[in-house]
Protein backbone atom coordinates (compact mmCIF):
# COMPACT_ATOMS: atom_id res chain seq x y z
CA UNK A 1 0.00 0.00 0.00
CA UNK A 2 2.72 2.46 1.03
CA UNK A 3 4.72 1.61 -2.10
CA UNK A 4 1.78 2.53 -4.34
CA UNK A 5 1.16 5.79 -2.47
CA UNK A 6 4.85 6.68 -2.62
CA UNK A 7 4.85 6.08 -6.40
CA UNK A 8 1.85 8.41 -6.77
CA UNK A 9 3.60 11.09 -4.71
CA UNK A 10 6.79 10.87 -6.78
CA UNK A 11 4.70 11.07 -9.95
CA UNK A 12 3.09 14.23 -8.55
CA UNK A 13 6.54 15.74 -7.94
CA UNK A 14 7.55 15.00 -11.51
CA UNK A 15 4.41 15.98 -13.40
CA UNK A 16 2.93 18.77 -11.30
CA UNK A 17 5.92 20.20 -9.45
CA UNK A 18 8.29 19.70 -12.39
CA UNK A 19 11.19 18.51 -10.22
CA UNK A 20 14.27 17.09 -11.92
CA UNK A 21 14.97 13.35 -12.12
CA UNK A 22 17.95 13.73 -9.74
CA UNK A 23 15.79 15.49 -7.13
CA UNK A 24 13.04 12.88 -7.42
CA UNK A 25 15.58 10.06 -7.08
CA UNK A 26 16.88 11.70 -3.89
CA UNK A 27 13.32 11.96 -2.52
CA UNK A 28 12.72 8.31 -3.37
CA UNK A 29 15.86 7.15 -1.52
CA UNK A 30 15.09 9.33 1.50
CA UNK A 31 11.47 8.21 1.80
CA UNK A 32 12.18 4.52 1.27
CA UNK A 33 14.75 4.68 4.09
CA UNK A 34 12.18 6.38 6.34
CA UNK A 35 9.37 3.93 5.53
CA UNK A 36 11.68 0.96 6.05
CA UNK A 37 12.62 2.38 9.45
CA UNK A 38 8.91 2.64 10.30
CA UNK A 39 8.38 -0.98 9.12
CA UNK A 40 6.05 0.36 6.42
CA UNK A 41 3.45 1.29 9.02
CA UNK A 42 0.20 2.87 7.89
CA UNK A 43 0.83 6.59 7.39
CA UNK A 44 -1.84 7.43 9.98
CA UNK A 45 0.11 5.44 12.59
CA UNK A 46 3.30 7.47 12.10
CA UNK A 47 3.57 10.05 14.88
CA UNK A 48 5.85 12.93 15.72
CA UNK A 49 7.61 10.58 18.16
CA UNK A 50 8.23 8.14 15.28
CA UNK A 51 9.88 10.90 13.27
CA UNK A 52 11.93 12.12 16.26
CA UNK A 53 13.24 8.59 16.77
CA UNK A 54 14.09 8.40 13.06
CA UNK A 55 16.04 11.66 13.23
CA UNK A 56 17.97 10.30 16.24
CA UNK A 57 18.67 7.14 14.23
CA UNK A 58 20.09 9.27 11.36
CA UNK A 59 22.44 11.03 13.76
CA UNK A 60 23.53 7.71 15.25
CA UNK A 61 24.29 6.49 11.72
CA UNK A 62 26.52 9.56 11.31
CA UNK A 63 24.61 11.17 8.45
CA UNK A 64 25.93 14.68 7.94
CA UNK A 65 23.68 17.61 9.00
CA UNK A 66 22.79 18.63 5.44
CA UNK A 67 21.61 15.07 4.65
CA UNK A 68 19.48 14.99 7.81
CA UNK A 69 17.88 18.33 6.91
CA UNK A 70 17.10 17.10 3.41
CA UNK A 71 15.58 13.87 4.71
CA UNK A 72 13.36 15.80 7.14
CA UNK A 73 12.27 18.08 4.30
CA UNK A 74 11.35 15.06 2.15
CA UNK A 75 9.16 13.67 4.98
CA UNK A 76 7.48 17.09 5.43
CA UNK A 77 6.68 17.26 1.73
CA UNK A 78 5.22 13.75 1.73
CA UNK A 79 2.90 14.34 4.69
CA UNK A 80 1.76 17.69 3.35
CA UNK A 81 0.70 15.91 0.15
CA UNK A 82 -0.88 13.01 2.08
CA UNK A 83 -3.04 15.40 4.09
CA UNK A 84 -3.98 17.47 1.04
CA UNK A 85 -5.17 14.27 -0.66
CA UNK A 86 -6.96 13.06 2.52
CA UNK A 87 -4.80 9.95 2.69
CA UNK A 88 -3.55 10.99 6.12
CA UNK A 89 -5.77 12.55 8.80
CA UNK A 90 -3.09 14.69 10.43
CA UNK A 91 0.42 15.92 9.69
CA UNK A 92 2.92 14.74 12.36
CA UNK A 93 5.67 16.95 10.92
CA UNK A 94 4.00 20.31 11.67
CA UNK A 95 5.69 20.71 15.05
CA UNK A 96 9.00 19.13 14.06
CA UNK A 97 11.78 21.69 14.48
CA UNK A 98 13.57 22.85 11.36
CA UNK A 99 17.30 22.42 12.03
CA UNK A 100 19.57 25.02 10.45
CA UNK A 101 23.01 24.58 9.05
CA UNK A 102 25.72 27.09 9.83
CA UNK A 103 26.35 29.21 6.76
CA UNK A 104 29.22 27.70 4.84
CA UNK A 105 30.98 29.81 2.25
CA UNK A 106 31.57 28.01 -1.06
CA UNK A 107 35.08 27.37 -2.35
CA UNK A 108 36.17 29.61 -5.20
CA UNK A 109 39.18 29.78 -7.48
CA UNK A 110 41.15 32.86 -8.48
CA UNK A 111 41.06 34.15 -12.02
CA UNK A 112 44.72 33.24 -12.41
CA UNK A 113 43.97 29.64 -11.38
CA UNK A 114 41.24 29.44 -14.02
CA UNK A 115 43.70 30.83 -16.58
CA UNK A 116 46.36 28.31 -15.54
CA UNK A 117 43.95 25.46 -16.26
CA UNK A 118 42.88 26.93 -19.61
CA UNK A 119 46.53 27.42 -20.63
CA UNK A 120 47.38 23.81 -19.80
CA UNK A 121 47.30 20.99 -22.32
CA UNK A 122 43.51 20.69 -22.75
CA UNK A 123 41.74 18.92 -25.58
CA UNK A 124 39.11 20.73 -27.67
CA UNK A 125 36.22 19.26 -25.69
CA UNK A 126 37.92 19.89 -22.35
CA UNK A 127 38.22 23.60 -23.17
CA UNK A 128 34.50 23.71 -23.93
CA UNK A 129 33.70 22.05 -20.59
CA UNK A 130 35.72 24.64 -18.64
CA UNK A 131 34.36 27.56 -20.65
CA UNK A 132 30.75 26.50 -20.11
CA UNK A 133 31.08 25.63 -16.42
CA UNK A 134 33.04 28.76 -15.57
CA UNK A 135 32.16 31.20 -18.36
CA UNK A 136 28.42 30.49 -18.13
CA UNK A 137 28.08 29.24 -14.55
CA UNK A 138 26.32 26.03 -15.59
CA UNK A 139 25.44 23.19 -13.27
CA UNK A 140 26.72 19.73 -14.27
CA UNK A 141 23.20 18.54 -15.11
CA UNK A 142 22.70 21.58 -17.34
CA UNK A 143 26.01 21.01 -19.08
CA UNK A 144 25.55 17.33 -19.93
CA UNK A 145 21.98 17.94 -21.15
CA UNK A 146 22.96 20.67 -23.61
CA UNK A 147 21.96 19.98 -27.20
CA UNK A 148 23.40 21.50 -30.35
CA UNK A 149 20.27 23.62 -30.80
CA UNK A 150 20.53 25.13 -27.31
CA UNK A 151 22.82 27.96 -28.39
CA UNK A 152 23.22 30.59 -31.09
CA UNK A 153 26.83 31.58 -31.71
CA UNK A 154 25.83 34.54 -33.90
CA UNK A 155 23.45 35.95 -31.30
CA UNK A 156 26.00 35.00 -28.60
CA UNK A 157 23.76 33.18 -26.13
CA UNK A 158 22.85 29.70 -24.95
CA UNK A 159 19.67 28.33 -23.43
CA UNK A 160 20.05 26.23 -20.28
CA UNK A 161 17.40 24.21 -18.48
CA UNK A 162 17.93 24.28 -14.73
CA UNK A 163 16.15 22.81 -11.72
CA UNK A 164 12.52 22.04 -12.43
CA UNK A 165 13.27 22.44 -16.16
CA UNK A 166 13.37 26.24 -15.75
CA UNK A 167 14.69 27.86 -18.90
CA UNK A 168 17.18 30.70 -18.80
CA UNK A 169 19.21 32.61 -21.37
CA UNK A 170 22.95 33.04 -20.72
CA UNK A 171 25.26 35.28 -22.76
CA UNK A 172 28.28 33.67 -24.40
CA UNK A 173 31.64 35.42 -24.12
CA UNK A 174 34.19 35.45 -26.92
CA UNK A 175 36.32 32.69 -25.33
CA UNK A 176 33.32 30.38 -24.97
CA UNK A 177 32.28 31.10 -28.57
CA UNK A 178 35.79 30.34 -29.85
CA UNK A 179 35.92 27.10 -27.86
CA UNK A 180 32.48 26.04 -29.09
CA UNK A 181 33.29 26.90 -32.72
CA UNK A 182 36.40 24.72 -32.65
CA UNK A 183 34.61 21.89 -30.85
CA UNK A 184 31.59 21.83 -33.19
CA UNK A 185 33.88 21.13 -36.15
CA UNK A 186 35.47 18.27 -34.22
CA UNK A 187 32.01 17.05 -33.18
CA UNK A 188 30.99 16.82 -36.84
CA UNK A 189 34.00 14.58 -37.42
CA UNK A 190 32.98 12.33 -34.49
CA UNK A 191 29.37 12.13 -35.70
CA UNK A 192 30.50 10.99 -39.15
CA UNK A 193 33.17 8.65 -37.81
CA UNK A 194 30.81 6.80 -35.47
CA UNK A 195 27.64 7.35 -37.57
CA UNK A 196 25.90 8.95 -34.60
CA UNK A 197 22.30 10.14 -34.49
CA UNK A 198 22.26 12.42 -31.46
CA UNK A 199 21.68 16.10 -30.74
CA UNK A 200 23.58 15.98 -27.44
CA UNK A 201 26.40 18.52 -27.49
CA UNK A 202 29.18 16.74 -25.61
CA UNK A 203 30.55 13.60 -27.24
CA UNK A 204 33.73 11.83 -26.16
CA UNK A 205 36.55 10.78 -28.48
CA UNK A 206 35.11 7.25 -28.56
CA UNK A 207 31.67 8.46 -29.68
CA UNK A 208 29.90 8.30 -26.31
CA UNK A 209 27.78 11.09 -24.79
CA UNK A 210 29.46 12.43 -21.66
CA UNK A 211 27.82 11.87 -18.27
CA UNK A 212 28.07 13.51 -14.83
CA UNK A 213 30.89 11.23 -13.67
CA UNK A 214 32.97 12.09 -16.75
CA UNK A 215 32.71 15.79 -15.89
CA UNK A 216 33.46 15.30 -12.18
CA UNK A 217 36.51 13.15 -12.93
CA UNK A 218 37.86 15.61 -15.48
CA UNK A 219 37.42 18.69 -13.25
CA UNK A 220 38.95 16.90 -10.27
CA UNK A 221 42.03 16.11 -12.38
CA UNK A 222 42.32 19.78 -13.36
CA UNK A 223 42.36 20.73 -9.69
CA UNK A 224 45.62 18.83 -9.27
CA UNK A 225 47.27 21.31 -11.63
CA UNK A 226 46.59 24.15 -9.17
CA UNK A 227 46.89 21.96 -6.05
CA UNK A 228 43.23 22.33 -5.12
CA UNK A 229 40.39 19.88 -4.63
CA UNK A 230 37.75 21.28 -6.97
CA UNK A 231 34.45 20.14 -8.44
CA UNK A 232 32.30 21.44 -11.31
CA UNK A 233 30.35 23.49 -8.78
CA UNK A 234 33.60 25.23 -7.76
CA UNK A 235 33.72 26.68 -11.27
CA UNK A 236 30.10 27.84 -10.97
CA UNK A 237 30.87 29.43 -7.57
CA UNK A 238 33.89 31.14 -9.08
CA UNK A 239 31.82 32.47 -11.99
CA UNK A 240 29.35 34.13 -9.58
CA UNK A 241 32.01 35.48 -7.23
CA UNK A 242 34.14 36.99 -10.00
CA UNK A 243 31.09 38.69 -11.52
CA UNK A 244 30.20 40.32 -8.20
CA UNK A 245 33.81 41.30 -7.53
CA UNK A 246 33.81 43.11 -10.85
CA UNK A 247 30.68 45.10 -10.12
CA UNK A 248 27.88 42.96 -11.57
CA UNK A 249 24.41 43.62 -10.16
CA UNK A 250 23.22 40.98 -7.69
CA UNK A 251 19.90 40.49 -9.51
CA UNK A 252 21.69 39.93 -12.82
CA UNK A 253 23.91 37.27 -11.24
CA UNK A 254 20.78 35.68 -9.75
CA UNK A 255 19.27 35.44 -13.23
CA UNK A 256 22.45 34.03 -14.75
CA UNK A 257 22.70 31.35 -12.07
CA UNK A 258 19.01 30.49 -12.21
CA UNK A 259 18.44 31.01 -8.48
CA UNK A 260 14.77 31.32 -7.54
CA UNK A 261 15.66 33.20 -4.33
CA UNK A 262 18.09 36.13 -4.30
CA UNK A 263 19.15 35.12 -0.77
CA UNK A 264 20.97 32.15 -2.31
CA UNK A 265 22.91 34.50 -4.58
CA UNK A 266 23.72 36.86 -1.70
CA UNK A 267 25.98 34.17 -0.27
CA UNK A 268 28.51 35.11 -2.95
CA UNK A 269 28.69 38.69 -1.67
CA UNK A 270 30.00 37.24 1.61
CA UNK A 271 32.59 35.27 -0.35
CA UNK A 272 33.73 38.46 -2.10
CA UNK A 273 34.08 40.32 1.21
CA UNK A 274 36.05 37.45 2.74
CA UNK A 275 38.39 37.33 -0.27
CA UNK A 276 38.90 41.09 -0.02
CA UNK A 277 39.86 40.75 3.66
CA UNK A 278 42.24 37.86 2.90
CA UNK A 279 44.02 39.91 0.24
CA UNK A 280 44.19 42.96 2.53
CA UNK A 281 45.75 41.05 5.45
CA UNK A 282 48.10 39.13 3.14
CA UNK A 283 49.45 42.44 1.77
CA UNK A 284 49.87 43.91 5.25
CA UNK A 285 51.63 40.85 6.58
CA UNK A 286 54.04 40.96 3.66
CA UNK A 287 55.03 44.59 4.37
Amino acid sequence: MNTQILSEYLEYLELERGLSKNTIDAYRRDLILFLDYCNNSDFNNITRMSINRYVLFLHEQHYNPSSVIRKIASIRGLFKWLCANEICLKDPTITIERPKLPQKLPKVMTISEIEDILKSNLTIIQKVIIELLYGCGLRVSELINLKINNFDLNAKYLTAFGKGSKERIIPLGSKAINALTAYLKYREFLVKKYKLDTKMLLISDNGRCLNRQDIYTFVHEQGKKIHKNISPHTLRHSFATHLLENGADLRIVQELLGHSDVATTQLYTHVSKKRLKDVYFAINEAQ
